[in-house]
């Protein structure tokens, strides 16, 4: 099951059905299966104190994925700051809706096994974004 919550912002319009079923799909193919899934949107205030409190770091970021996955069942906690989501969309020249969309699926990539700290996993965290934003333009 997903849901999504917001803390401390003002609620966004989403599609959630629409955002469910490309989330669903995306574990689906990866041979992986859904568990409980929570988004977190909330501020870049909020965000940087989940940061501190929970990881000890002291930086603002855009997500922060919380893996609670049982073997192949992918669950966890993704707390989403759409202050950074929206920067990053006019740092990057792209709109906020397909900024956001990236986010949260990065998040699921994550949980999947896909890492970014390396430039080559970075690379490849990339592909696999990209084509899961391709496959999300087939269900909406």
């Amino acid at each position: 099951m997903i849901n999504f919550y917001f803390e401390d912002i003002d609620e966004i319009t989403l599609s959630n059905s629409v955002l469910s079923s490309w989330i669903s799909k995306v574990i689906d193919t990866n041979d992986k299966s859904i568990g409980d899934i929570s988004y977190i949107f909330c501020s870049d205030k909020y965000i940087l104190q989940v940061n501190k409190d929970y990881l000890d770091h002291d930086y603002y970021t855009d997500i922060i994925t919380f893996n609670y996955n049982e073997g192949s069942i992918i669950s966890g906690d993704l707390f989403i700051s759409l202050d950074t989501v929206k920067s990053n969309s006019q740092l990057f020249n792209t709109s906020f809706t397909k900024e956001l969309n990236r986010v949260i699926i990065h998040g699921i990539l994550h949980l999947i096994g896909y890492d970014d700290q390396s430039d080559e996993d970075q690379l490849e965290m990339t592909k696999q974004e990209n084509l899961s934003l391709e496959l999300l333009k087939t269900i909406s």
